[in-house]
């Protein structure tokens, strides 16, 4: 049968001479794959330029549930990026929130919620004229409530720490733990009480910021089974440096 959907391409990888397989978010099947064939051809009807990471676009595609591997008949750009392509920052941000969800989201089937999570992100990231400094921690810690693991409780006077292989705000540290300093766990509490659109009045200096960072790239590693390494951190922190 035909679906009709909104998507995110997650990933394109080469598949021919002339086609690529395209891994997409969907909005109305989750995350699917799908043969785009002749799109590297002169005469292309599908253009590359389409297919590119990130990209939030409209689709037509075949869709059975006894296939990994579909095809596309119609697609299209859903909402054109003003700034990421231009912006070496925006760039580099979209990209981690990319590669962070690809490399959590396995789920193939509707989770509309998720979906519009990620497809506003990307469209706030593009629109905001604050800095983006921020803006791809405050979506670690958004992601992780989709994914079950949002970090419980709040920083009070009695729980000073955040353990970070409970996900709880705790009194002490736990022998064999990795938790987070108190300075860390209240920037955490802070995040957590931001909304994503505004992280950019939490105030952090280069080295707080990538401290807090790696911290919650182990949150993640401690709550996602087989977490691969983000190979987009490394660009932006190169970016920001």
């Amino acid at each position: 049968m035909l679906i009709k959907t909104r998507g995110i391409i997650f990933r394109t990888v080469k598949y021919s001479e002339t086609s690529i397989i395209a891994d997409i978010f969907t909005e109305e099947k989750g995350l699917r794959s799908y043969i785009i064939s002749g799109v590297r051809s002169k005469n292309a009807r599908i253009k590359a330029s389409i297919l590119q990471v990130m990209t939030l676009i409209d689709m037509v595609a075949y869709h059975r549930e006894d296939k990994s591997l579909t095809r596309i008949k119609e697609i299209k750009v859903a909402s054109v990026f003003q700034n990421i392509p231009f912006n070496i920052i925006k760039g580099a941000v979209g990209l981690f929130m990319i590669e962070l969800a690809r490399k959590t989201i396995q789920e193939s089937e509707e989770n509309k919620p998720l979906f519009d999570f990620l497809f506003g992100s990307f469209q706030e990231l593009d629109a905001t004229e604050h800095t983006v400094s921020n803006f791809h921690i405050a979506f670690m810690l958004e992601l992780s409530a989709f994914l079950g693991f949002l970090p419980g409780g709040a920083y009070s006077k009695e729980n000073r720490i955040f353990d970070l292989s409970e996900g709880m705000f705790t009194s002490m540290h736990t022998e064999g733990h990795k938790s987070l300093d108190e300075g860390q766990s209240i920037l955490l509490d802070t995040f957590l009480k931001t909304p994503m659109r505004q992280s950019h009045l939490i105030k952090l200096n280069r080295p707080e910021r990538k401290a807090f960072i790696n911290q919650m790239i182990i949150f993640y590693r401690l709550h996602v089974q087989n977490f691969e390494t983000l190979n987009a951190y490394r660009i932006l922190e190169e970016v920001m440096e």
